[in-house]
């Protein structure tokens, strides 16, 4: 079976589809042996890996995070192959980590971290733990005990979270730099998304959300969709804090003038260090954009 040039073109990153199996919206668009109708899901565990294949082997590609929405367009064996509703990308992931139904969030995680406990008692033992940018469906809450600033939100899901951790949608948006920089230090893990471990790619996509501002997953995507380009190169470029700083399958954010900060395998961890060391490890391999939110 042969791919239509069409086909060819769509990054299978970011478009369901395979040669066995595409979403029906890409029919005529793609060659495949079936269409179907997706059937979305929700998250319902803290995060959930997406994997490239089908195997607890498989290696990592993405994250999702709780009460995001994923569209399952195939069920085999315990695993679902489907797309995420946020940032739109591809993969497998556990059956067990999805909900059947979808509700409409309400609120969403402000805290780096923040954990769900089965009643608004800090002192019960904990159900799970929510990351940054995590979706909440609020159905109702609870007063603060002694020395708490706030109260408790109970969950459609179950479980109560922490007020102070959260806010209600639509959130007032973070600076971006603001909030790459609460997630310095946080180790670098491929295709993690997490305040738990997360790429570069990711950082920036963190700091963007919670900025109100949509960014796609990978860092290559960013480069060619995020903010406006205004170099190519970086030479003789002033640059300003909120810069997003490109190399080739790197992404960084000035957190002023001189300091990038980037999750990077070199210190394997996210770290605010001058650009100029970024530029001296890279050699030939140097800025191949700057672009401006």
């Amino acid at each position: 079976m042969t791919d239509t040039p069409e086909a060819v073109s769509l990054d299978p990153r970011i478009h369901p589809w395979r040669a066995d199996l595409a979403a029906a919206h890409l029919k005529g668009s793609v060659t495949a042996e079936r269409f179907v109708e997706g059937v979305p899901c929700q998250i319902r565990t803290g995060f959930a890996a997406l994997t490239e294949t089908p195997d607890f082997d498989g290696r990592q590609s993405s994250q999702l995070l709780f009460g995001e929405v994923f569209t399952v367009y195939e069920e085999r064996d315990g695993w679902v192959w489907g797309q995420n509703g946020t940032d739109g990308y591809v993969g497998y992931l556990r059956l067990e980590a999805l909900d059947a139904e979808v509700r409409t969030p309400t609120h969403t995680v402000t805290a780096l971290r923040s954990y769900v406990y089965p009643e608004p008692d800090l002192k019960t033992p904990p159900l799970d733990l929510l990351s940054l940018e995590s979706r909440l469906s609020v159905t109702g809450q609870s007063g603060g005990g002694r020395g708490q600033q706030a109260g408790w939100l109970e969950l459609a899901t179950g479980g109560w979270i922490f007020a102070g951790h959260a806010a209600a949608l639509p959130a007032p948006p973070a600076d971006p730099v603001d909030t790459a920089l609460r997630l310095l230090g946080t180790p670098y893990l491929w295709g993690g998304r997490t305040s738990l471990g997360l790429d570069c790619s990711a950082l920036v996509q963190l700091a963007l959300a919670a900025a109100g501002l949509p960014c796609p997953r990978d860092s290559d995507m960013q480069a060619a969709s995020v903010g406006t380009l205004v170099s190519p190169d970086g030479r003789g470029h002033a640059f300003h804090r909120g810069d997003l700083v490109f190399f080739p399958g790197h992404v960084g954010i000035m957190a002023d003038a001189d300091d990038l900060i980037h999750a990077n395998a070199f210190h394997m961890e996210a770290v605010r260090e001058p650009l100029a060391a970024v530029l001296a490890r890279a050699g030939d391999k140097g800025i191949t954009a700057v672009r401006r939110l």
